[in-house]
């Protein structure tokens, strides 16, 4: 093996231009894998991150017809411990009321969160603290946070005092407003009103009952969440209460990214496809090439299986190398890629996302099909007979 590899690398280095130019055949496909790979992988990323990011992807909520749910602070903590790929979870207290503002109206959401407690989760589910644009968080008696577009309407200032009004109840309640928030969807900005739990139930004469429990996993379980909503639901029972996770209510956003990632395979896999071929053809013109000297080698003594190791060894050498080189051009791509596609407020229009195990399997994948490839000619050069080769040159 040690003098087929030595010989190879005598081959290669005897047609010097001919080997850069396999290497960077190889290279330009590992490098458009990788391109490809991470632009779609960043894609999906940013896709999944700004539909659900910073929302509930899992969201348990009663199935009876009365649709508050008692003793949570119990039920989360059942959830909390089903699986450990939850990381944060917090009870909410929804409800329908509208703004009166001088003589406008507007229907609201009013969203009761355990923000005012340290250990909230709702902050870091919604991450409510960094989306306002003016004033500050509620942590008081009838203090609410609005949407930015309420204030662009309305023309509602930090500070001042609107009307709650509960259609169900005949009743107005006074709320002062202290902060304005921006949740990047128009229709939260315009609809949402961010309060505490506690005010949350006094607002709407309730004692210790919230409406739903909202959770998030962590990256690497996001695609799991059905999974484990079943879990959750053999905890705590699907008669009582009713789990819906963020697939069931994007379908369309996961067909799409299902699209995306075949559409991504099919083009990785014919480009692997065309490296193949290419190396093969190249190395079977080497075999011909070389057939007087492999004849001469046979003729001293050299075994058939060290011929084939030769050009084994050769596509082993300019597989390594490829993926080398396309792994810094993949690379240099991307990166180049999230400097010159740009939105217009400067940010890049798809992130650059690097997976370092998609990388290393990659240029693996390289090295595995040259070789491969070069095993046909391995094959073909150890049927050559020393004497016929001598005598026809």
């Amino acid at each position: 093996m040690k003098l087929g590899l030595k010989i190879a690398g005598r081959f290669l280095s005897s047609n010097i231009s001919q080997t850069i130019l396999i290497i960077l055949g190889i290279a330009i496909g590992v490098s458009v894998q990788i391109f490809i790979g991470s632009l779609i992988q960043g894609l999906q990323k940013g896709l999944v991150e700004k539909t659900i990011g910073n929302s509930s992807q899992i969201t348990v909520s009663s199935n009876q017809d009365e649709r508050y749910i008692l003793e949570y602070d119990k039920l989360i903590s059942d959830i909390a411990e089903t699986d450990e790929n939850i990381t944060k979870i917090s009870p909410v207290l929804d409800n329908q009321a509208f703004l009166l503002y001088g003589d406008k109206n507007q229907s609201l959401i009013i969203r009761g969160f355990d923000i005012d407690k340290p250990e909230s989760m709702a902050d870091g589910i919604y991450d409510i603290s960094n989306r306002i644009v003016e004033g500050r968080i509620p942590n008081a008696e009838n203090e609410i946070l609005l949407g930015i577009d309420l204030r662009k309407e309305y023309g509602i200032e930090v500070g001042e005092e609107v009307d709650i009004f509960r259609t169900e109840a005949r009743k107005i309640f006074k709320s002062t407003v202290v902060g304005f928030f921006d949740l990047k969807v128009s229709s939260l900005n315009t609809n949402w009103a961010i309060t505490t739990l506690s005010n949350a139930q006094k607002l709407f004469e309730l004692d210790d009952v919230i409406t739903s429990i909202e959770m998030q996993v962590n990256e690497d379980a996001i695609f799991l969440t059905d999974e484990i909503s079943v879990n959750i639901a053999n905890v705590i029972g699907d008669e009582e209460y009713k789990i819906i996770n963020w697939k069931e209510q994007n379908e369309s956003l996961l067909s799409g990214l299902q699209g995306q990632s075949i559409s991504s395979y099919m083009i990785q896999v014919f480009v692997i496809i065309s490296v193949v071929i290419s190396i093969a053809s190249i190395l079977a013109i080497t075999v011909l090439q070389k057939s007087k000297q492999i004849g001469i080698l046979k003729a001293m003594g050299i075994r058939n299986s060290t011929t084939s190791f030769i050009f084994l060894f050769e596509g082993l050498i300019l597989g390594f190398f490829g993926a080398v080189m396309g792994i810094l051009f993949g690379l240099g791509l991307s990166f180049a890629f999230t400097k010159f596609a740009l939105n217009a407020d400067g940010t890049p229009v798809v992130d650059l996302y690097i997976s370092y195990s998609f990388i290393a399997l990659s240029g693996l994948i390289a090295v595995v099909a040259s070789v491969l490839a070069a095993l046909m000619p391995a094959i073909r050069s150890s049927k050559l007979n020393a004497i016929d080769i001598i005598r026809n040159n």
